[in-house]
Parts: structure tokens; C-alpha cells; sequence
């Protein structure tokens, strides 16, 4: 009588402690019993693999056993034709034992393919769920940070009075200011950049070309078009061309 009364007292503290904890953290309480939920799947998956071995040793036991019959039938058959009864009879007696262990091991293979999937449907199913439990996890944890966030940044605004002609406006004002300097300073740097643009767009140029005039040397080379239509192109001269080209970058910069 006393020690039941002390354990429901016990259960009633315990309820007490765990209701507490959900109350203080509910996310961590949903992802605590998510673990335990992964972990019992994992457990039972193992399981099912295991499972998975014993009905494929009974498959192949029965592959083996339905060899034996055929080769049997073989025998009953050949004797038979032979006219060796004795040894046809003692053939078929086997034949028939075959026969039934074939019967037994096949019915037993049926019944282990469906456990086995039926264990692997609820396993499954239980995966189904956890996904759907672990997007609700996440859900929630963001919805509560949310909620938390924007209870704080209401109970602010009603706590702070921003004055924008008093400090706070003039650090705004330099702030602004720094921003535009480093906006400047980027734009100047941009404007840099195109230095020497032109000449690698001429140097690609030239070796595009040179590309096409190794083509069709080959190509007259090899027989594959007559020299008269392959007229020579012209390549041009690196020298001259690049202080050019540099030279008309300096004037568009000017």
C-alpha cells in the first residue's frame, strides 16, 4: 500500500518534470523523440537485412531442392526406359520425399517473402512519417524564432523614440557619406579595368586567324580542296597592330 502510493507520487514528479521540460524547450523535446524514432528505424532496418538473408537462403534452398526433383524425374524416367524397375522404384520413392520437402520449403518461402514485405511496408511508412515529422521540426523552430523575434522587435519600437535630427541622424549622415566614398572608389576601379581590353581582343583576333590559315593549309595538304580556292589569308602584324591598338586605348582614356 505504501510503496504503491510512493510510486504513483514518483510518476506524478516525473510527468511534473517532463511536462516542465517540454514547456521550457519544446523543439528539443520533438527533436529528442525524432532521435529516438530514427533510431529504433535504424535498429529495425538492421533487422530487416538480416531478415532479407534468411529468406534468401531459404530461396536458394528451394532452387536446389527443385534441381533435385528434376534430376530424380531424370532418373525414374531412365531406369524406367531401361527396364530396371527396382532401381526406377527406389528413384521414385526419393522422388516422392523430393517432392514434399520441395512443398514444405516453397510454402515456407512464401510465408517468410511475406513478412518480409510487410516489415519493409511499415518500414517504409514509418520513414514517410519521420520526413514529414522533421519538416514539422523545422517548421516549428523557425515559426518560434520567428514569433520570438518579432515580440522583441515590437516590445523596441514602443521602448525607442528615434529622433532623426539629433545624433543619431548626423552618425546616419556620415554613414552615408563613408558609403558613397567606397561607391566612388569602386567605380574608379571599374573604370580602370578596361586598360588593355583592346589588346586582348586583338590578340584573339590574330590567333583566330592564324587558326584559319593552318586549317586550310591542311586542308590543301591533305588533298581535300584544290590550291586555287584556298587563297592565303593575312595575318596580321603583331608589332605593328599592338602599340596601335594601345595607342588608341591611351586616346579613348584621354
Amino acid at each position: 500500500m505504501i510503496l504503491g502510493k510512493f510510486w504513483r507520487t514518483l510518476k506524478a514528479q516525473l510527468n511534473k518534470l517532463a511536462n516542465g521540460l517540454r514547456t521550457a524547450d519544446p523543439i528539443a523535446q520533438m527533436q529528442y523523440e525524432y532521435d529516438v524514432a530514427v533510431s529504433q528505424i535504424k535498429e529495425g532496418r538492421q533487422g530487416l537485412e538480416q531478415y532479407r538473408a534468411l529468406v534468401d537462403r531459404v530461396g536458394r534452398q528451394v532452387e536446389a531442392k527443385k534441381a533435385q526433383v528434376t534430376n530424380l524425374e531424370a532418373k525414374v524416367k531412365a531406369y524406367l526406359l531401361g527396364g530396371d524397375r527396382d532401381t526406377a522404384a527406389r528413384y521414385a520413392l526419393e522422388l516422392q520425399k523430393a517432392k514434399k520437402e520441395h512443398a514444405e520449403e516453397e510454402a515456407q518461402l512464401e510465408r517468410h517473402e511475406e513478412a518480409y514485405n510487410n516489415s519493409l511496408t511499415k518500414i517504409k511508412h514509418a520513414s514517410g512519417k519521420l520526413a514529414t515529422v522533421r519538416d514539422k521540426i523545422s517548421r516549428y523552430d523557425a515559426e518560434l524564432k520567428t514569433s520570438r523575434a518579432e515580440a522583441e522587435i515590437t516590445k523596441l519600437a514602443q521602448e525607442l523614440n528615434i529622433d532623426v535630427t539629433s545624433d543619431f541622424g548626423q552618425i546616419e549622415q556620415v554613414v552615408q557619406d563613408k558609403i558613397g566614398a567606397n561607391r566612388a572608389k569602386a567605380r574608379v576601379a571599374a573604370d580602370l579595368s578596361l586598360d588593355g581590353v583592346a589588346d586582348i581582343q586583338h590578340e584573339q583576333q590574330t590567333e583566330s586567324l592564324m587558326a584559319a590559315q593552318a586549317l586550310r593549309e591542311f586542308e590543301v595538304q591533305a588533298g581535300l580542296v584544290p590550291p586555287e580556292n584556298t587563297p592565303a589569308l593575312e595575318t596580321p602584324n603583331l608589332k605593328q597592330l599592338g602599340p596601335a591598338t594601345r595607342s588608341e586605348g591611351t586616346a579613348r582614356q584621354g
